[in-house]
């Protein structure tokens, strides 16, 4: 049984939050002409191809589901939609220092891994003026260029509106500027399906489950398998820089926390051991045996141990952190130093001290089906770090003493997930829902929205 902690409000001396439960306006046809022209121009001297599979004589209103690797996976899908209107799911850090401009623009504004009924609403609303609705269900950049997590809402969205479906799947977009080297680009060929993969009676006709694997096989990418099958090779000195980011644990003595990386090198602080990323995606130890040839399967072999010890009942994570909220857009809330704690029985636990009063946020492990994390995060300081979200706030947190730890913490939380959800009772449209303890549809339940940037 999960403990019952109350939550504390931060006393903020303007109470005001910015109000995501509103719908968003229908976007002026002259805005979509613009951003097909700036895009169009941003990626004039890139070289890419969007390809449209079995789109014949499809109009609007349809949802359109992609992954997400980096900020111009946007560009490619403007391309791909011109000159339908398309309304997009954005993450709250989107609108900084811009709510209007991603309000005129038509965007939906939420908070990552909430309950947001409104979305929901929002959604129907933009589809029922027969428009296009685009939304990244995975929710994150990808961390290692492989399918990540997708909630069975999805699925329970899709029925629930009887409009066509397109997955929009990007290739090369995490070669060309991966999530934990995003600044520096590599020169890589970039490709962009759209497929149908849905139409209004296949909905009619399927269950829940059924179109979730639909949608799940249609979004399964691999981007080093991609690189080596196109024979594609990236010479950039600098292209292992920053890959320990994710790859956080050493292979050969397991310690956590303790690699870096330099040029085309990932290596162990901790016991000397180097591999090189070669040109072609592999990897390949300098000395001894290579235990992963791979970058997707190092990651999935990390989340193995996670799993293993939330399962165990061994995980649990505590450090001092400095905390800036987001409870409007124009500027992040320094709320200073706070307490983070993370057990498998608690879920996220944030303590401090701000404006003379103490607060407490806490979100139950089935409140939380996966993190928000950031690497070198430009927008506060240039560190990693996590994000924590309410309904109505978002607590970005920086480490004090504990380093190179947020994908871990994002494992740990699917992972803690994921077995709360093993033992959930049945839920029913008449009971109180066991994920957010209110009374509503669980086919109302909210999915990820796309990260603006």
């Amino acid at each position: 049984m999960m403990n019952n902690i109350t939550n504390v409000e931060v006393n903020y001396k303007n109470k005001k939050k910015y109000k995501t439960a509103k719908y968003p306006i229908r976007q002026p046809i002259y805005l979509t002409w613009l951003i097909w022209v700036l895009s169009f121009f941003a990626l004039l001297f890139k070289k890419h191809k969007v390809e449209r599979v079995n789109m014949e004589g499809l109009k609007p209103p349809y949802m359109m589901l992609s992954n997400h690797m980096s900020f111009i996976d946007f560009e490619l899908a403007a391309l791909g939609t011109y000159p339908h209107r398309i309304n997009n799911v954005v993450n709250i850090d989107g609108y900084y220092q811009r709510p209007w401009l991603m309000e005129w623009i038509g965007a939906i504004c939420t908070r990552k891994f909430t309950m947001d009924l409104h979305l929901v609403k929002s959604i129907r609303k933009v589809l029922e003026r027969g428009d296009v609705l685009c939304m990244y269900p995975e929710a994150r950049y990808s961390p290692a260029g492989i399918t990540s997590y997708i909630p069975e809402s999805v699925g329970m969205l899709v029925k629930r509106n009887k409009v066509p479906v397109v997955a929009v799947v990007h290739r090369g977009n995490y070669l060309h500027s991966p999530f934990w080297d995003f600044r520096r680009k590599r020169k890589v060929p970039l490709h962009t399906t759209l497929t149908k993969i849905l139409t209004h009676e296949d909905i009619e006709n399927m269950s829940v489950d059924e179109i979730n694997d639909r949608i799940r096989e249609a979004l399964t990418y691999n981007e080093y398998a991609y690189q080596q099958e196109r024979g594609i090779l990236i010479k950039e000195p600098f292209r292992a820089e920053g890959l320990h980011k994710i790859l956080y644990q050493c292979p050969h003595c397991l310690t956590e926390s303790k690699m870096s990386s330099k040029g085309a090198e990932i290596f162990c602080e901790e016991c000397g051991k180097r591999w090189i990323l070669n040109e072609n995606g592999s990897i390949t130890a300098v000395e001894g045996v290579t235990e992963f040839s791979s970058v997707p399967d190092w990651f999935e072999w990390e989340r193995e141990q996670v799993t293993a010890e939330v399962e165990s009942g061994k995980y649990s994570f505590t450090d001092e952190v400095d905390v800036f909220s987001m409870p409007r857009c124009w500027k992040f809330e320094k709320l200073g130093e706070a307490r983070l704690t993370h057990d498998a029985e608690r879920g996220f636990v944030i303590e401090g001290h701000y404006n003379g009063a103490d607060y407490r946020v806490h979100r139950n492990p089935l409140q939380t089906n996966s993190l928000h994390v950031e690497y070198d995060w430009f927008r506060i300081r240039r560190d990693d770090c996590i994000d924590v979200s309410t309904e109505d706030d978002s607590f970005y947190c920086y480490f004090k003493t504990k380093k190179n730890v947020v994908t871990k913490l994002a494992f740990a939380t699917e992972a803690i997930f994921h077995k709360h959800m093993r033992d959930k009772r049945p839920c029913s449209k008449d009971a109180a829902c066991h994920i957010c303890a209110e009374h509503h549809p669980c086919d109302m339940l909210t999915v990820g929205s796309k990260n603006q940037g």
